[in-house]
């Protein structure tokens, strides 16, 4: 007799778990292996017939949101202006119970607004034959008015057991090998489907082109203000992709010129929504229009000029609209891996070689992350355990790993690859525990400047708190290459920084203020004691320091030329070179800089438990946004002075070189071409640039590239901690081997 038997699964399930099956006496032949605990719904989304209408045009934009409980587990996409909507949509669900109805709400999508109710139902999971396809018709109505007819909804729904958790039952040697042989051929089914699942998982977050937007700008706008002017601004959206322009003051015929894009999903296309609306301090901002953009009405490859006519307003909108095939972005295993294969590595250090310089300039490297593996993870259950799962995100690029379930030491080994617009982008890891019943829970972040990467080195990083500026718990495990034309990289740095759509709003915060103010006061009080120190020479406090000042003046002037400016900040960049390889470093970290931080993650703490009690009511939204106006320019001025500061102190290596070659260029050219001919060039560039390129995007070069160089703050945000070995769970099997 065989003692005892272990059955484990050959991949990672939720609901299988490790138990030993003992053969130990007798067993009922008739107990099964395991209940049929959870059932899998599957249901297809056909249509809907003679369904309400909620637009002023006698028409809707209906969608559906599918619950159980009160979870939301499916929400269909959006058909516009149909009230006999087709959708043939598809979706599979894990229902744990059937005495829970499956509720069928249908909405009419208003962008910017609420969304109208057009109906509900419910379907009974407890009638439904298992295993059997069932077409299903269910009239919609609206609870407060049931006399009311508002169409019905069509679904085909298929409803079947899946195998719940097995139990510790004994068995004899025979029923073990037996239920060995049914488990074996379950998990080759469930593999089968969970292949397909991650197919589908997969596409449904990798894009299939890119929508490249130029908003110019809008004419004969409605006036809202009582003035007969608006302060308009502009919302984009495609599906779940969202953008705000700029709010442009006092003008009904505003000049936006901003660029964006979206990442296109659908092969067909899909539809943009765009609203104008006109902001108002203090209350509701009041809506101008709306109109939309049939992206499959468009061809790709070719840019288009769309002059829009707004509806339920007035005036029209003007952009440039161009479809293109998708950037170089990708999802895959350990084992499929584009930069071991080397007739791929050849390929992309082809693409990015010195002599394509000039072939696609928006192309500007390749990145690829390994995520392999997490450590010491918080736990964020009830049970101990969490559910992690892991987000890439660079810039407005974002993809996302499996869960692991019931892990704090997870292994997702897969491959990201990125297309690189920007060599100063960031690479933001962040750690989240699914949750079934609300939204995940963060567990970590780490910020990974691109240019710090060292190519192909297996490294832990430490996980930080959501501010970044303190470690958290547990470390993530990556391995990252990139691989980009430096020349490339050069020229993009001088032109606008890609804006990140998806980021947190900025609130009234009194340690945030002050430490904006303590900044832009440490940045003023350089320029401060500069002005003392001449001054002082200039009193004569120091007879020697002053003679010596005064000869250097003669000097100077008597023999200025223009280009010893650019040779004068040359040389004080060379100065702290050669300070820096020689070890003597006078960079010092801001220690200031990272207190204030932490004592402004504090106060977020306290804020979101207070802002939990007492809720907007009692705030004042006018004085808010002026001091969060305040705050934001004082941040702005601050991070400009520190910029300058540490392009000149090498804190972004690539940047400060890029800063010594043009610095030489002018140098060169106002030593040998006159001060007249270089403005003449000048001005008659900037005369002659609307004439030349009428939709082209006003930018200062000098201000771009500063706006490459990180900030004090970002500098604290993007240091690597050291890792503790002594958390390492690997490191603690070793030292006890019991």
């Amino acid at each position: 007799m065989l003692d005892s038997y272990k059955l484990r699964s050959v991949c990672s399930l939720p609901f299988v778990s490790d138990k030993k099956i003992n053969t130990v006496g007798t067993s009922n032949a008739d107990v099964p292996l395991a209940d049929p605990g959870m059932y899998q719904l599957d249901i297809t989304l056909r249509r809907g017939q003679s369904l309400a209408a909620r637009d002023r045009g006698g028409t809707s934009d209906p969608y559906v949101k599918f619950k159980i409980g009160r979870k939301e587990v499916f929400r269909s996409k959006i058909i516009h202006k149909n009230l006999n909507p087709v959708w043939e949509e598809k979706s599979c669900i894990l229902v744990e119970h059937l005495r829970e109805p499956l509720y069928i709400k249908v909405f009419d999508y208003d962008f910017g607004l609420q969304d109208d109710f057009m109906g509900s139902a419910f379907l009974d999971l407890t009638q439904l034959e298992l295993n059997r396809s069932t077409d299903v018709t269910l009239p919609l109505k609206d609870p407060h008015y049931p006399d009311h007819d508002l169409g019905v909804i069509l679904l085909s729904v298929i409803l079947s057991p899946k195998e719940g958790e097995p139990r510790d039952v004994e068995l004899s040697e025979n029923e073990v090998i037996g239920s060995y042989f049914s488990v074996k051929s379950f998990f080759w089914r469930f593999q089968t489907q969970s292949l397909r699942l991650s197919d589908q998982h997969r596409k449904s977050h990798l894009w299939r082109g890119i929508v490249s937007i130029t908003l110019i700008e809008g004419r004969d706008l409605k006036a809202m203000d009582s003035n007969g002017l608006s302060d308009p601004y502009v919302k984009f959206r495609l599906g779940h992709q969202k953008y705000k322009s700029k709010i442009m003051p006092k003008t009904l015929n505003p000049q936006w010129r901003e660029q964006f894009d979206f990442h296109l999903y659908e092969e067909r296309g899909g539809i943009i929504d765009i609203t104008a609306w006109d902001k108002d301090a203090g209350k509701r901002d009041d809506f101008i229009g709306r109109c939309q953009v049939d992206l499959s009405s468009l061809s790709r490859e070719q840019t288009h000029k769309l002059e829009l006519q707004l509806e339920e307003g007035a005036g029209h909108l003007v952009l440039l609209v161009t479809l293109t095939a998708s950037a170089t972005v990708s999802i895959s295993d350990l084992s499929v891996n584009s930069l071991e294969d080397q007739k791929e590595r050849e390929e992309i250090l082809k693409r990015y070689s010195p002599l394509r310089i000039f072939h696609n300039l928006k192309d500007v490297g390749f990145l690829q992350v390994k995520v392999i593996r997490a450590e010491g993870l918080m736990a964020a259950d009830v049970t101990g355990k969490s559910d992690p799962f892991c987000v890439v995100e660079l810039n407005n690029d974002r993809l996302l790993t499996h869960t692991v379930y019931k892990n704090l030491n997870p292994e997702w080994n897969k491959v990201f690859t990125f297309n690189i617009k920007d060599i100063h982008s960031v690479l933001e890891v962040t750690v989240y525990d699914e949750d079934r019943d609300r939204s995940a829970d963060f567990l970590g972040k780490v910020a990974i400047p691109l240019l710090s990467i060292q190519n192909g080195e297996q490294k832990a990083y430490v996980l930080k708190n959501k501010q970044l500026t303190g470690p958290t718990k547990g470390v993530i495990y990556l391995e990252i290459d990139v691989i980009f034309n430096a020349v490339k990289a050069s020229l993009r740095t001088l032109i606008p920084k890609e804006q990140k759509y998806i980021e947190e709003e900025n609130r009234l915060s009194k340690q945030l203020l002050l430490r904006n103010f303590i900044r832009m006061k440490r940045c003023v009080m350089v320029l401060v004691n500069a002005a003392y120190y001449i001054n002082s020479c200039f009193d004569w406090d120091s007879p020697p320091r002053s003679l010596a000042a005064f000869v250097l003046f003669l000097f100077v002037v008597w023999n200025f030329e223009l280009y010893m400016i650019p040779l004068v900040l040359l040389l004080l960049l060379t100065w702290n070179y050669f300070l820096i390889i020689s070890g003597k470093d006078n960079r010092q970290r801001d220690t200031v800089v990272e207190d204030m931080l932490e004592d402004e993650e504090e106060e977020d703490d306290k804020d979101d438990k207070d802002s939990e009690k007492k809720g907007f009511i009692n705030k004042i939204y006018a004085i808010q946004e002026v001091c969060v106006s305040v705050q934001n320019i004082l941040d702005e001025v601050a991070s400009l002075g520190e910029r300058i500061k540490n392009t000149f102190n090498w804190t972004v290596p690539f940047l400060s070189w890029l800063a010594i070659v043009a610095l030489c260029v002018f140098t060169v050219i106002l030593y040998f071409i006159p001060l007249r001919y270089i403005v003449l060039v000048w001005g008659i560039n900037k005369f002659t640039k609307k004439l030349r390129s009428p939709y082209a995007i006003d930018n200062n070069e000098l201000l771009d590239f500063l706006s490459r160089v990180p900030s004090d703050v970002q500098v604290v945000q993007y240091q690597e901690l050291k890792p503790d070995p002594s958390h390492s769970p690997y490191k603690r099997k070793k030292n006890n081997p019991g």
